[in-house]
Protein backbone atom coordinates (compact mmCIF):
# COMPACT_ATOMS: atom_id res chain seq x y z
CA UNK A 1 0.00 0.00 0.00
CA UNK A 2 1.37 3.41 -0.96
CA UNK A 3 1.02 6.54 1.09
CA UNK A 4 -1.87 8.87 0.28
CA UNK A 5 -0.57 12.01 -1.50
CA UNK A 6 -1.52 15.06 0.55
CA UNK A 7 -0.15 18.16 2.21
CA UNK A 8 -1.27 18.63 5.81
CA UNK A 9 0.69 21.54 7.30
CA UNK A 10 3.07 24.17 5.97
CA UNK A 11 5.13 25.59 8.84
CA UNK A 12 6.85 28.94 8.48
CA UNK A 13 9.76 29.73 10.79
CA UNK A 14 9.19 33.31 11.97
CA UNK A 15 11.46 35.71 13.82
CA UNK A 16 8.67 37.41 15.80
CA UNK A 17 5.54 35.30 16.35
CA UNK A 18 3.40 38.24 17.53
CA UNK A 19 4.37 40.32 14.47
CA UNK A 20 3.54 37.42 12.15
CA UNK A 21 0.20 36.81 13.90
CA UNK A 22 -0.60 40.50 13.43
CA UNK A 23 0.34 40.35 9.72
CA UNK A 24 -1.87 37.35 8.90
CA UNK A 25 -4.61 38.72 11.17
CA UNK A 26 -4.54 42.00 9.22
CA UNK A 27 -5.36 39.94 6.12
CA UNK A 28 -8.47 38.71 7.93
CA UNK A 29 -7.09 35.21 8.46
CA UNK A 30 -8.48 33.63 11.60
CA UNK A 31 -6.11 31.84 13.95
CA UNK A 32 -7.64 28.40 14.51
CA UNK A 33 -5.20 27.30 17.19
CA UNK A 34 -2.56 28.97 19.27
CA UNK A 35 -0.77 26.61 21.63
CA UNK A 36 2.69 26.73 23.17
CA UNK A 37 4.17 29.30 20.84
CA UNK A 38 2.72 28.07 17.54
CA UNK A 39 -0.20 29.56 15.62
CA UNK A 40 -2.37 27.69 13.11
CA UNK A 41 -4.53 28.98 10.27
CA UNK A 42 -6.90 26.85 8.18
CA UNK A 43 -6.12 27.73 4.57
CA UNK A 44 -8.56 25.59 2.67
CA UNK A 45 -7.94 22.08 3.97
CA UNK A 46 -4.26 22.64 4.73
CA UNK A 47 -2.95 24.23 7.90
CA UNK A 48 -0.49 27.11 7.83
CA UNK A 49 1.56 27.13 11.02
CA UNK A 50 3.72 29.96 12.35
CA UNK A 51 6.49 28.83 14.70
CA UNK A 52 9.55 30.66 16.03
CA UNK A 53 12.42 30.24 13.54
CA UNK A 54 14.99 29.26 16.17
CA UNK A 55 12.70 26.61 17.67
CA UNK A 56 11.84 25.22 14.24
CA UNK A 57 15.52 25.00 13.30
CA UNK A 58 16.27 23.24 16.59
CA UNK A 59 13.43 20.77 15.95
CA UNK A 60 14.81 20.05 12.46
CA UNK A 61 18.38 19.86 13.75
CA UNK A 62 19.67 22.62 11.47
CA UNK A 63 21.17 26.09 11.89
CA UNK A 64 18.55 28.86 11.75
CA UNK A 65 20.77 31.32 9.86
CA UNK A 66 20.07 31.97 6.23
CA UNK A 67 18.35 34.58 4.12
CA UNK A 68 17.51 35.13 0.49
CA UNK A 69 15.73 32.80 -1.89
CA UNK A 70 15.04 29.49 -0.18
CA UNK A 71 13.76 27.61 -3.21
CA UNK A 72 10.12 27.64 -2.12
CA UNK A 73 7.15 29.92 -2.64
CA UNK A 74 3.61 29.76 -1.33
CA UNK A 75 0.68 30.61 -3.60
CA UNK A 76 -2.62 32.35 -3.00
CA UNK A 77 -4.90 32.04 -6.04
CA UNK A 78 -7.78 34.33 -6.92
CA UNK A 79 -10.62 33.89 -9.46
CA UNK A 80 -9.70 36.91 -11.66
CA UNK A 81 -6.96 39.39 -12.48
CA UNK A 82 -8.85 42.11 -10.65
CA UNK A 83 -9.05 39.91 -7.58
CA UNK A 84 -5.28 39.37 -7.78
CA UNK A 85 -4.77 43.15 -7.74
CA UNK A 86 -7.15 43.50 -4.77
CA UNK A 87 -5.50 40.69 -2.78
CA UNK A 88 -2.03 42.01 -3.63
CA UNK A 89 -3.02 45.41 -2.24
CA UNK A 90 -4.41 43.74 0.90
CA UNK A 91 -1.12 41.93 1.47
CA UNK A 92 0.77 45.22 1.07
CA UNK A 93 -1.61 47.05 3.42
CA UNK A 94 -1.04 44.31 6.02
CA UNK A 95 2.71 44.97 5.90
CA UNK A 96 4.04 42.76 3.11
CA UNK A 97 6.91 43.88 0.89
CA UNK A 98 6.33 44.01 -2.86
CA UNK A 99 8.75 41.73 -4.70
CA UNK A 100 7.15 41.73 -8.15
CA UNK A 101 3.96 43.57 -9.10
CA UNK A 102 1.24 41.45 -10.75
CA UNK A 103 1.77 41.03 -14.51
CA UNK A 104 0.72 38.73 -17.33
CA UNK A 105 3.05 35.71 -17.08
CA UNK A 106 4.53 33.32 -19.65
CA UNK A 107 2.25 30.41 -18.77
CA UNK A 108 -0.91 32.44 -19.53
CA UNK A 109 -1.85 33.56 -16.05
CA UNK A 110 -1.45 36.73 -14.04
CA UNK A 111 0.62 36.93 -10.89
CA UNK A 112 2.90 38.89 -8.62
CA UNK A 113 5.00 38.20 -5.52
CA UNK A 114 5.13 39.66 -2.02
CA UNK A 115 7.24 38.80 1.00
CA UNK A 116 5.71 38.45 4.46
CA UNK A 117 7.50 40.07 7.44
CA UNK A 118 9.96 37.15 7.57
CA UNK A 119 10.71 37.16 3.86
CA UNK A 120 8.54 34.13 2.99
CA UNK A 121 7.54 34.56 -0.64
CA UNK A 122 3.88 34.44 -1.63
CA UNK A 123 2.70 34.36 -5.24
CA UNK A 124 -0.67 36.04 -5.67
CA UNK A 125 -2.05 34.52 -8.87
CA UNK A 126 -4.90 33.98 -11.28
CA UNK A 127 -4.81 30.76 -13.29
CA UNK A 128 -7.25 30.81 -16.22
CA UNK A 129 -6.79 27.08 -16.82
CA UNK A 130 -7.50 25.60 -13.39
CA UNK A 131 -9.72 26.86 -10.58
CA UNK A 132 -7.46 26.84 -7.54
CA UNK A 133 -9.66 29.17 -5.57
Amino acid sequence: MKMKPKLSIVTLGVRDLDRSRAFYGALGWECTGDDEGIAFYDVGGVQLALYPREALAEDVGQASAGDGFTGITLAHNEPSKGDVDRAFAEFLAAGATEIKAPVEVFWGGYSGYIADPDGHLWEIAYNPFTDLT
